[in-house]
């Protein structure tokens, strides 16, 4: 297949860019170029009716979608983004109805997040078409409120194949993490020789994108163990209880899949300072939260807590007790070397020319790991554009990467504006010292 202004998925696939960068009228431009081309393509039609409702350009949209989504030969694709148009509209009967139709015609379609806009979420093909109109549809979902308030967290667990290679540099983060949680498990005789079991938490605390996440799942990844990840929505409810029940099933999970690294992202909004509640449906979290970590009613040996945050001053410091989140690791943003490896993780795989990465992370001080993907995205961005103009790929060089380089600042300054007070007036314990080291601010 030819790589030129006339291939049509390359076009796609450079839109696609184009909105993930939100740059909403270049997309729009190149859209509307390729349609010259291609003027009968459904699929361009229907991106360009996306690309206008995103820039809430609504006439335009529906221009489009009720001229593809009317007649016998309807396009369900264009049903459902009609509904979509009706929804926002407020037009919630019309949308039901424009919904129902498009999934009675391909199951396919189904919008799990439309759906749920709707009222409707959850249901099925055949449920939709027995919904009379919308009152019947949010009788029917009111019903089911009920059989929804007693289900588990669906908490989805893996086995990373990927180890601490695919991190780029935090050396020092990694033999924190070795000692506190690989040693244990890999030396577990040992240790039990000591009367030391193998479980335990660590915090990692930096400021966002700099890895925590990926650092978790490498670590799973480095014992060849469960991963399971679980966010705010895995656990917070609006009903009374359930949120501590479904903290509870989370970690009966990790205790059923041991050896298991289970981790918290954003743990502070489960873990909140209690000082700072009003409401005590939060404090019975938290306790709930102490007690599942300290293995009050269970064995959490094998167990493996590791957790995140962005802001660990509003973690309530009964966390940091010993036994549970004990062990406190500043993941800084990455350093030179780091920023080098990085960016050939990133550029692995794409067709690059004799690219310096050593020269751009000298260019790319206080650029945290998510920043570097960002320049990466940029230059790849800007290449495809070209090579949709000029019809054959360009290799990605040196020059690219240090322009894309200016175009993106580091998101971690702002972080350590507010990361600084903390670590000078309220550094209990010297807790956040690391801060102060890496700022190269003397105590």
């Amino acid at each position: 297949m030819g790589v030129s202004p006339e291939n049509e998925p390359l076009v796609q696939q450079l839109i696609k860019l184009l909105v993930e960068l939100l740059r909403y009228d270049e997309a729009e431009q190149v859209t509307r170029e390729s349609l010259q081309r291609h003027p009968g393509s459904v699929s361009l039609q229907l991106t360009l009716a996306d690309v206008y409702f995103r820039q809430g350009k609504d006439s335009h949209a529906l221009a489009i979608v009720e001229t593809l989504g009317m007649g016998k030969d309807a396009d369900p694709r264009a049903m459902v983004m009609h509904a979509r148009l009706l929804q926002r509209t407020g037009d919630i009967r019309g949308a039901v109805s424009t919904y129902r139709e498009a999934v009675e015609h391909d199951e396919d379609v189904a919008d799990v997040d439309l759906a749920s806009l709707l009222g409707i979420a959850d249901f099925g093909a055949e449920e939709l078409s027995e919904a009379a109109d919308f009152h019947d549809a949010v009788a029917e979902f009111a019903d089911r409120l009920d059989d929804e308030e007693d289900e588990s967290p669906s908490v989805l667990s893996e086995r990373p194949e990927q180890g601490f290679d695919s991190v780029g540099g935090m050396e020092g983060v990694k033999d924190e993490i070795r000692v506190k949680i690989i040693y244990p498990l890999q030396h577990a005789d040992m240790y039990a020789a000591y009367g030391k079991k193998v479980g335990g938490g660590i915090l990692l605390y930096g400021p966002p994108g700099c890895g925590k996440t990926h650092l978790a799942r490498a670590t799973a990844g480095e014992v060849k163990s469960t991963f399971i990840s679980v966010g705010i929505s895995d656990v917070l409810s609006m009903w009374m209880g359930s949120s501590e029940k479904n903290l509870n099933a989370v970690f009966q999970k990790a205790r059923g899949s041991k050896p298991c690294v289970l981790f918290f992202d954003e743990v502070d909004a489960l873990g909140a300072s209690r000082a700072d509640m009003k409401r005590t449906a939060g404090r019975h979290l938290i306790n709930q939260f102490l007690s599942e970590l300290d293995g009050v009613d269970a064995d959490n040996e094998g167990v493996l807590c590791l957790a995140a945050t962005n802001t660990p001053w509003h973690l309530d410091t009964a966390f940091r007790r010993p036994g549970r989140f004990d062990r406190v690791i500043f993941v800084p943003p990455p350093d030179g070397q780091a920023r080098q490896e990085i960016l050939d993780l990133q550029l692995n795989g794409k067709p690059t020319d004799n690219v310096d990465t050593r020269k751009i992370a000298s260019k790319t001080a206080d650029y945290s790991g998510a920043d570097l993907k960002a320049v990466v995205d940029r230059a790849v961005e800007v290449k495809l554009h070209e090579a949709v103009k000029i019809g054959m790929p360009k290799p990605i060089g040196t020059k690219d990467l240090l322009k894309a380089a200016k175009q993106v600042r580091p998101t971690t300054r702002e972080w350590f504006s507010a990361a600084r007070n903390h670590a000078l007036y309220a550094n209990e314990g010297g807790l956040y010292d690391e801060i102060l080291d890496y700022l190269k601010i003397k105590r």
